[in-house]
C-alpha cells in the first residue's frame, strides 16, 4: 500500500497503541512533550471508579500480552505460527 493511502499514526504513550494523528494531543510532562490518545485524556478526567475501569482494562490488556509472548517462548514451535 502507498503511504498517501496509509494513515499517519502515533504512539500513544498512556495506552502503548497507535492511533490516527486526528485522536491523538500533545501533553507536556515533565520529560518533554509526548502524544496521548483522546480516550486516554477523557479517561483520566471522569470520576474514580471510571478511572479504576480503564486502568484495570489497561492491566488485563498488557498480561494478556505478557502471556502471549511467554507462551511463544517456551514453545519455539509456536513463534513460526504467528509471524
Amino acid at each position: 500500500m502507498s503511504d498517501a493511502l496509509m494513515p499517519e499514526t502515533l504512539y500513544c504513550y498512556h495506552c502503548g497503541k497507535h492511533h490516527p494523528k486526528e485522536a491523538m494531543r500533545q501533553i507536556a510532562t515533565r520529560t518533554g512533550k509526548r502524544w496521548r490518545c483522546i480516550k486516554s485524556i477523557e479517561a483520566s478526567r471522569s470520576n474514580h471508579a471510571a478511572r479504576e475501569a480503564f486502568g484495570r482494562e489497561k492491566t488485563a490488556n498488557n498480561q494478556s500480552y505478557r502471556e502471549t509472548i511467554l507462551r511463544r517462548m517456551a514453545n519455539p514451535e509456536l513463534q513460526t505460527l504467528y509471524r
